[in-house]
């Protein structure tokens, strides 16, 4: 069934782009001039294509075994550091103290890998986009290290960031050697799109990132010629995932039927007020971000961060914890069982907890911790308005939250219906997209240059 409705929502977004392409300010021609620019361009024929279709699958499926090898390893020693040393020792496994413990501690191990690592394990994270430029081949160990650390620790930060770095890296190094006469940058595009397919199960969310991606710029031909290896990489990446993993992000809420009227303006109000909040951390992130630095030194910043995180967790309780996916889940399984109230304070305490981790040094990425937060608004907003059906607005309040954490619409998009089984979403997301992105368009965003400014 996610096969089918991902399908379906690639054929009626993608076509949007094409319906809207970037405004340009006229400029005189006569009528020799504006015959050529008026010619589409010209599709490459498939023997341009073919020769990228081996080097698309292997890369596909290299990268989905990597994220699904740091992920496997995050989990198991996340059981043992959860589970069964707590137990060992006698202690509540989600204790305060347990807690607080954990969280300093995960901040000490990562401090200590950014420290002596090669290169850093990696540049400042919070100066970092979803994509980035390929680090050096062996910064590619500590990056993987201190990701798997963070993501057993119990930091509110996703892997797809690192992942997609150290893919990228191994993808340039690898492909440069092998497959010489092919263009080096098509090497980190494979890999963004391989591991993305993975991370969402889906090649849809790698098509949709890499059609964004092209927005803007000048193509040498079709789109589809530009998505062509992309979108092969990320259905091996997904495929692979698939088969070995069976991962799904339906969160079993109950089925949503034909929209109403009181639907749409649930979902308008509820997708800005996720927008809203994500920009309150945005507006906060160069301000946290620089009380860390000042402490200087990783061994002082990322333990300091942990510390907070503890505490937070320690308010918020255990589900706040961690990346988010296996947490929002149990969030959504039982809607009645919490207040209004309670959704609130969970989603205000993880909002919290991202905004620490992604300032202190955590390698992590920023969308499943987003994730849990729309979802607890939006449980919020139906506990508040019972007459709100949860579906739409878990999925209303993970729209607004991802556009304001990253700016990246066709993301947003794909991740917000993609946590409801139900087509008829996809109308109520459209529309609740426009008062969202008029709220976040032209704002800061989650991410800072060198100098520690915004970028915009």
């Amino acid at each position: 069934m996610q096969v089918r409705f991902s399908l379906g929502l690639l054929r009626m977004l993608l076509p949007i782009r094409d319906l809207c392409p970037p405004y340009r300010e006229p400029v005189a021609q006569d009528s020799a001039q504006q015959a050529p620019a008026a010619r589409a361009a010209p599709s490459a024929p498939a023997r341009v294509l073919l020769p990228l279709i081996l080097p698309a699958l292997v890369v596909g499926v290299g990268s989905s075994l990597l994220y699904l090898l740091v992920s496997g390893v995050a989990e198991r020693l996340q059981g043992a550091l959860w589970g069964d040393l707590p137990d060992a020792l006698g202690i509540g496994r989600y204790s305060v103290a347990w807690m607080v413990v954990m969280l300093t501690a995960t901040g000490v191990l990562v401090g200590l890998v950014v420290w002596k690592a090669p290169g850093h394990a990696g540049p400042d994270p919070a100066t970092l986009g979803l994509a980035a430029a390929p680090p050096s081949p062996a910064v590619v160990p500590g990056l993987l290290l201190a990701t798997m650390l963070m993501l057993a620790g119990g930091p509110s930060l996703g892997p797809e960031n690192p992942i997609i770095m150290a893919n990228a890296a191994l993808a340039l190094w690898l492909g440069r050697r092998l497959r010489p006469g092919l263009p080096g940058s098509l090497w980190p595009a494979l890999a963004e799109a391989a591991t993305i397919g993975a991370l969402f199960g889906t090649p849809v969310a790698a098509a949709l990132v890499v059609s964004e991606a092209l927005a803007g710029r000048p193509m040498k031909g079709a789109l589809w010629d530009s998505l062509f290896a992309p979108l092969a990489a990320g259905a091996a990446g997904a495929m692979t995932t698939g088969l070995v993993a069976h991962p799904t992000f339906d969160l079993g809420l109950p089925p949503f039927g034909p929209p109403r009227w009181g639907d749409t303006l649930a979902v308008l109000v509820i997708a800005s007020a996720g927008a809203l909040l994500g920009l309150a951390a945005v507006q906060a992130f160069p301000y946290v971000h620089r009380a860390f630095a000042r402490l200087r030194h990783p061994m002082l910043t990322l333990p300091a961060g942990g510390l907070v995180l503890g505490l937070l967790g320690a308010v918020g309780g255990h589900l706040t914890l961690f990346k988010g996916l296996s947490e929002v889940a149990e969030l959504a399984r039982h809607p009645e069982d919490r207040t209004a109230g309670q959704f609130a304070a969970m989603a205000v305490v993880k909002l919290a907890a991202l905004l620490v981790a992604a300032s202190c040094g955590f390698r992590g990425g920023r969308i499943f911790p987003s994730v849990f937060i729309g979802a607890a608004l939006g449980l919020a907003a139906h506990a508040l308005v019972p007459a709100v059906p949860p579906a739409p607005a878990v999925a209303a309040g993970v729209l607004g939250m991802l556009l304001a954490i990253t700016r990246q619409g066709w993301v947003s998009l794909f991740t917000a219906a993609v946590l409801v089984s139900s087509p008829t979403i996809l109308s109520l997301l459209c529309l609740a997209s426009l008062p969202a992105w008029l709220l976040v368009t032209g704002r800061p965003q989650m991410q800072l240059r060198t100098d520690g400014t915004a970028v915009r």
